[in-house]
């Protein structure tokens, strides 16, 4: 259940974390599963119904395999293993306690932050959320590591107060498609989310964060989960690719 603790830090900072959430076992078949798809789809494409978009920034020694060429891999929340995490009691529970009984998972990612792989910029996941009814939450999952030289993520406590900004394009020649940046706010208070496999971050969708670049040898990779919920309505004429609303189960009540 969301704990008194969990619920004033997400509605004074905008996320909370708890630590261990997932088993080592978990964390290896997700990564397994999403290599298995970089692998079909030779480092960029559709395959299988998953969505694997290729990184345009790496290092050398990185991009021998094609899951060494990718940045991230979308629409996984139907395959088992995905699955079966989001619609685990103890993600119920917290879903319930953050935006009620009835909850659709709508997006999923693998992310692949291989050696190179720059960082994203500042931004609130709203943004990419033209939907009549908010906020939405993400769970972060920790699948490596995320240190200060693999790219952690950053976040602003309290900024998911603010409205969602205005984001530009981001301003760096050669950046990952759809990458976009917040210029318009300090991010001077900002904190790094230092990590284990395993960990799980909890985050409003207003929550302002980003990553630095990867400047280690190794991956740091990490499956992330949107949901909102039951009900809500797309407001631009039709969805994004990426997206596929599957309803969950309701939270148990026992």
């Amino acid at each position: 259940m969301l704990s008194a603790e969990e619920r004033t830090r997400f509605e004074e900072d905008g996320f909370f974390l708890r630590r261990g959430f997932a088993r080592e076992e978990t964390c290896a078949e997700m990564l397994g599963e999403a290599v298995a798809l970089a692998r079909a789809a030779n480092g960029g494409g559709l395959t299988d119904g998953a969505l694997v978009m290729p990184e345009n920034n790496l290092s050398q020694e990185s991009i021998a395999e094609p899951e060494g060429r990718v940045s991230k891999v979308f629409r996984l929340h139907r395959r088992p293993v995905f699955r079966r995490f989001i619609e685990d009691p103890e993600i119920l529970a917290l879903l319930a306690g953050l935006l009620g009984p009835r909850c659709d998972c709508f997006l999923s990612q693998f992310i692949f932050k291989n050696p190179g792989a720059w960082g994203q910029p500042w931004h609130q996941d709203s943004f990419y959320f033209p939907f009549d009814q908010g906020p939405q939450v993400g769970f972060w999952l920790a699948i490596s590591e995320a240190t200060l030289d693999n790219g952690c993520l950053r976040v602003l406590p309290g900024s998911h107060r603010e409205p969602v900004h205005e984001h530009v394009p981001d301003r760096r020649p050669g950046a990952n498609l759809g990458y976009v940046e917040i210029v318009d706010h300090d991010m001077s208070a900002a904190e790094p989310v230092l990590i284990e496999p395993g960990d799980l971050l909890v985050f409003h969708s207003h929550l302002m964060h980003s990553s630095s670049d990867n400047q280690s040898s190794g991956i740091r990779a990490a499956m992330v989960f949107h949901c909102a919920k039951s009900g809500t309505l797309v407001r631009t004429p039709a969805d994004v690719p990426v997206n596929d609303w599957m309803p969950l189960p309701p939270a148990s009540v026992d």
